[in-house]
């Protein structure tokens, strides 16, 4: 896995073959078998028929639906280990205010020598939760705004 090479932007024609591709793709989806069926064509016309996962599949036209919005896409692997870097990058934080977070125990890590690295997934909690939390003080508070009558809906 490299994170650390993140993905250039679609270019206008990978975008529109991306956005002709899934919709195709998104047609043929059977969510009621665990695998699909899909025939692969070489150069030479060669084709082959290819059984994917499921769920391999609907990942496949996740990521074509990213690109055809414009967006770069990256993979990461749910049991992958970061950096603090990369963990701070991922929630848009300092290196040195993720190391708070780290050492205080708001975030799990473990040490490799002298190096921390945070599981991707601990990540993925921890800002499910934050986002949680950020969504309930906003409901809270537009409740609040209602109820004194200050205009806002």
């Amino acid at each position: 896995m490299n994170t650390k090479e993140s993905p250039g932007l679609p270019t206008d024609a990978e975008v529109s073959l991306a956005k002709e591709s899934s919709r195709l793709l998104s047609l043929y989806l059977s969510t009621q078998e665990e695998s699909q069926s899909i025939r692969v064509i070489d150069q030479a016309g060669e084709h082959e028929a290819v059984r994917i996962p499921t769920a391999a599949f609907r990942l496949l036209i996740d990521v074509l639906s990213e690109m055809a919005q414009g967006n770069a896409v990256s993979m990461i692997p749910v049991h992958a280990e970061l950096t603090t870097q990369e963990a701070a990058d991922m929630l848009n934080v300092s290196r040195p205010h993720l190391i708070k977070f780290l050492d205080s125990g708001v975030i799990p890590f473990h040490k490799v020598g002298t190096h921390r690295r945070v599981r991707y997934l601990h990540l993925v909690d921890y800002k499910a939760k934050v986002d949680s939390e950020r969504l309930a003080a906003l409901e809270e508070l537009s409740a609040q705004a209602q109820e004194l009558n200050m205009g806002y809906y």
